[in-house]
């Protein structure tokens, strides 16, 4: 049966059933800014007012996880000033969104490291973790400050600290020393801006994601884009390294 959104529209039928767990390399916004005449800083200062449409849209499709990619461990390569004005933004937007989130059955969770984090970003998402911790509707995993390659290496090390013994190391085990241990793998991968590429993330996780890239900047991703995703995902036919049934 196909869903309804709020305003009337099919955007697709839900068989197969939704993802579980999209991911989302929210990228653009710098040319975005740019296309406008504007600072990079506006670009950003608009994509997070676009995250709150974003987590809707996807909660009211069925979506349990949402990882939204919000700081590399390569984007400390950027100028001061804008990692600056990032961090400000996105304190601000959490301390802006979370009640809302919080009232609309949002959990929030952090992947990546927290030791570089601007002190009033850290303080502001931790305080959001534990206001939405006993929330179920949808997760909101904000990876910041993350990197695959980062992440697999502090899980490894998390591993010999523990004297996991190496006949002990098996999938399972590294998974379960990871960021995001407990959190199913992506099942859809969403870039906007145009690129194709990964951009070093969840790199262990996304061994059998399905992808899907858009030319839209993410200020502009809009209900009508994750709708589109969500419809060209249907479509897919996820084999995880099998053969398609109808050709056996």
């Amino acid at each position: 049966m196909a869903t309804q959104t709020r305003a009337g529209r099919k955007p697709y039928d839900h068989a197969p059933p939704p993802p579980t767990h999209v991911a989302v390399i929210m990228d653009g916004n710098g040319r975005w800014a740019e296309n406008r005449g504007l600072e990079r800083l506006e670009g950003h200062r608009a994509g997070t007012r676009n995250i709150r449409r974003v987590i809707q849209a996807f909660a009211e499709h069925g979506v349990e996880y949402l990882t939204l990619y919000a700081f590399s461990t390569e984007n400390w390569s950027r100028p001061p000033d804008e990692v600056d004005g990032l961090w400000r933004l996105l304190a601000e937007a959490v301390d802006r969104e979370v009640q809302d989130l919080h009232a609309n059955g949002v959990r929030l969770l952090h992947i990546g490291r927290k030791d570089r984090l601007a002190r009033p970003l850290r303080e502001a998402i931790e305080n959001a973790i534990a206001l939405t911790k006993d929330n179920r509707r949808i997760t909101l995993c904000v990876a910041l400050d993350y990197g695959g390659r980062v992440e697999i290496v502090d899980a490894v090390r998390r591993m010999l600290a523990a004297g996991i013994k190496p006949d002990d190391v098996t999938e399972q085990a590294i998974a379960a020393h990871l960021d995001t241990a407990g959190i199913p793998d992506p099942d859809l991968i969403i870039r906007t801006g145009g690129e194709m590429r990964l951009s070093n993330f969840l790199l262990w996780q996304t061994a059998y994601s399905e992808y899907y890239a858009t030319d839209t900047g993410w200020p502009d991703f809009s209900e009508v884009e994750v709708q589109q995703a969500l419809a060209a995902y249907a479509q897919r036919q996820r084999r995880f390294g099998g053969l398609d049934p109808s050709r056996r």
